[in-house]
């Protein structure tokens, strides 16, 4: 039983020492260069999916800028809106304590005045899209 143990010990030896023999220079030099080719290779790939990845990260978010800027637009547009019809409501509502020609030309202000106020909020969303 010893016998057989010292020879599976020398033989698993002799073939791990032929496992770790040192490769020529020239073939450790085309090794190295072979695998800096491949690393190389690799960064060079990695370096421009990432650049195509914050491109198109990039792209998305100007859209979405866009996007929401329109939206912020829109509702400031509404806002503006919905004050001047209010605003009107209430000026109209105080003309009527007025008679005849002074109701007239208060209504009339007041017209006006709501008039300017959705021109301004509707040339204010014309320079955000």
């Amino acid at each position: 039983m010893k016998c057989k143990l010292i020879g599976i010990l020398a033989a698993t030896t002799v073939l791990m020492m032929g496992c770790h023999k040192a490769e020529s220079p020239a073939t450790v030099q085309s090794d190295v260069a072979k695998a800096q080719d491949e690393a190389a290779n690799k960064e060079a790939k990695a370096s421009q999916q990432a650049a195509d990845t914050v491109g198109s990260a990039n792209e998305n978010l100007a859209a979405e800028t866009q996007k929401a800027d329109a939206k912020t637009a829109d509702a400031t547009y509404a806002v503006a809106i919905a004050k001047a019809d209010g605003d009107h409501k209430i000026a109209v509502a105080k003309c009527e304590g007025l008679a005849g020609d002074a109701q007239k030309a208060c209504v009339d202000q007041a017209d006006a005045t709501r008039d300017l106020a959705k021109a301004k909020a509707e040339a204010a969303k014309a320079s955000h899209t």
